[in-house]
C-alpha cells in the first residue's frame, strides 16, 4: 500500500493556452484585420444592386452613411467623450468628413453613371496604385520599392483580367471621358484621404473619428442629392431596407477597423491598401454563390491568381523589409567590415 503526502495537489496544465494566445494575438493582427475589411466591403456589390433599384444613388449613400455614423455612436455610448473629442478636432473631422466620404463617393458614383460597368470597375480596383503613389511623395518610410511596385502592378494586372473577362470596353461618347476623369479622381483623393488619417489622427479615438466623418459625409451627400435627384421617400419593399441595413452596418465595422489601421505605428499606407486587391476577388465568388446566373469561368480564376500572386509578392516584401530594418537596428560589433 502506497501513502501520498497529504500535500499533493493535482496540478492542471493547459495546453491550449498558447494556441489561444496566438489566435487572440492573430485576430488583433493588421493582416486579418486588413482582411476582413476587405471581405465586408466585397458583400457590398450584391446589396447595392438592390439598393439602387430604389432610389437614387447619392440620396442611397448619403442615407446609408448617416445611418453607420449613428450606428457607431450607439455603441460608443459615451457622449460626453464624443463631444469632447469633436470640439477638439473639429477642424480635421469636418475636412475628412468632406474628403473621405462627401467628395470620394460623390465622384465614385457620379464616375461609375458615365463609364462602361467593366472600366469603372477596372479604375477603382487600382485604387491601390494611386494610393501607394500618393503614399510616396507624403512619407520617407513608405517608398515605392521596385518589389513594391511590381506586386501593385501584378495586382492592378489581376483586376484587368478578371474586369475585362467580364465585358468589353467600348467608348462612346466624350461623357464617357468625364467619367474616367472623375474615377480617377476619385483614386487619388482615396490615397490623400488615407495620408491624412494616417499622418494627422493621432489622439482620436477611431469610433469618434469613422462615426462623426460618416453623419457629416452622408448628410451632405444626401442634402446635394436632393437638386440634382429629387427626394425619393418611399414606400420601399422590405428589399430595400434589408440591403440598406446591411450597408450600414458593414460600411460602420469596416470603415472602423480601417481607421484604426491607419492609426497603427508602423502600419504603411500603401501597404494595408494593397488588401484592396481581395475586393473584387471575394466579390465575384460571392456573387456565383449567390447570384443565379454568375458562374465561375476561367479567367476571372486566371486574373484571381494573378491577384494571388501580387498579394504574396507584397507578402515577401515586408517581411524583407522588416529584416532589413531590425539588421540596421542592431548594434554592429567594432571592426567588422561587412558591417560598413
Amino acid at each position: 500500500m502506497f501513502l501520498f503526502p497529504q500535500f499533493f495537489i493535482p496540478i492542471k496544465i493547459n495546453t491550449f493556452a498558447p494556441i489561444k494566445e496566438k489566435m487572440k494575438s492573430y485576430l488583433k493582427s493588421t493582416t486579418f484585420l486588413a482582411i476582413f475589411a476587405c471581405l465586408l466591403w466585397s458583400t457590398a456589390f450584391a446589396s447595392l444592386k438592390i439598393g439602387l433599384l430604389y432610389q437614387t444613388p447619392l440620396q442611397f449613400a448619403g442615407i446609408r452613411f448617416f445611418i453607420s455614423g449613428i450606428l457607431i455612436m450607439l455603441v460608443l455610448n459615451n457622449s460626453h467623450t464624443f463631444l469632447s473629442e469633436l470640439k477638439q478636432n473639429w477642424k480635421f473631422i469636418l475636412l475628412l468628413g468632406v474628403v473621405q466620404i462627401f467628395a470620394q463617393y460623390a465622384l465614385l458614383y457620379s464616375g461609375i453613371n458615365l463609364v462602361p460597368g467593366a472600366l469603372g470597375a477596372m479604375i477603382v480596383g487600382s485604387s491601390p496604385l494611386f494610393i501607394a503613389i500618393v503614399s510616396h511623395f507624403s512619407f520617407h518610410n513608405d517608398k515605392m520599392t521596385r518589389l513594391k511596385t511590381l506586386s501593385i502592378v501584378i495586382g492592378v494586372a489581376g483586376i484587368a483580367v478578371i474586369t475585362l473577362g467580364r465585358q468589353k470596353v467600348e467608348l462612346k461618347n466624350e461623357l464617357e471621358l468625364l467619367g474616367i476623369f472623375l474615377l480617377l479622381a476619385n483614386n487619388i483623393i482615396s490615397g490623400y484621404s488615407n495620408v491624412i488619417i494616417s499622418k494627422r489622427s493621432g489622439g482620436i479615438s477611431p469610433l469618434v473619428l469613422s462615426s462623426a466623418t460618416l453623419i457629416i459625409g452622408g448628410l451632405l451627400l444626401f442634402l446635394a442629392s436632393i437638386p440634382f435627384e429629387g427626394l425619393k421617400t418611399g414606400p420601399f419593399p422590405p428589399a430595400y431596407y434589408y440591403s440598406l441595413t446591411w450597408l450600414s452596418l458593414l460600411s460602420a465595422v469596416a470603415i472602423t477597423i480601417w481607421y484604426t489601421l491607419l492609426k497603427r505605428p508602423g502600419v504603411k499606407v500603401s501597404t494595408l491598401n494593397t488588401w484592396k486587391f481581395l475586393i473584387p476577388v471575394s466579390g465575384a465568388i460571392l456573387s456565383w454563390v449567390i447570384i443565379e446566373n454568375e458562374k465561375p469561368d476561367v479567367i476571372s480564376i486566371a486574373g484571381m491568381a494573378v491577384i494571388a500572386v501580387s498579394l504574396a509578392l507584397l507578402n515577401y516584401a515586408n517581411r524583407r523589409a522588416a529584416k532589413k530594418s531590425l539588421q540596421n537596428s542592431l548594434p554592429k560589433p567594432p571592426g567588422c567590415p561587412s558591417c560598413i
